[in-house]
């Protein structure tokens, strides 16, 4: 077991997760729910498998990408998703619009 990977592997997924979609979800749940152990259960399971999924495509990708060609097609990736957040605030046809534009 590779101890190192396994802690790198816990802290950035940790942190990543802090504040995102999935944590605001089940402190909704946690919130409206008599039953926390069934939410703890339930999302943990969900982040269980999400990143299960996205180890086996990762490796499967892996094996038939070059490295160089996988980690820039990561970076384009993040790239486009951070220029559609910026640039979709003032399009109200974007899904990603804001609900409430002063426009």
């Amino acid at each position: 077991m590779d101890w190192h990977l396994l802690g790198l592997s816990f802290v950035t997924v940790f942190l990543s997760e802090l504040g995102d979609k999935s944590q605001l979800a089940a402190i909704a749940l946690g919130g409206s729910s008599k039953s926390l152990r069934a939410v703890f259960l339930g999302t943990a399971a969900a982040l269980l498998l999400a990143s299960f999924l996205g180890v086996v495509l990762g490796e499967g990708v892996a094996q038939l990408l070059p490295m160089r060609w996988v980690k820039a097609l990561a970076a384009i990736g993040f790239a486009v998703m951070a220029v559609r957040l910026l640039w979709s605030g003032g399009d109200a046809d974007s899904p990603l619009a804001l609900e409430n534009d002063p426009e």
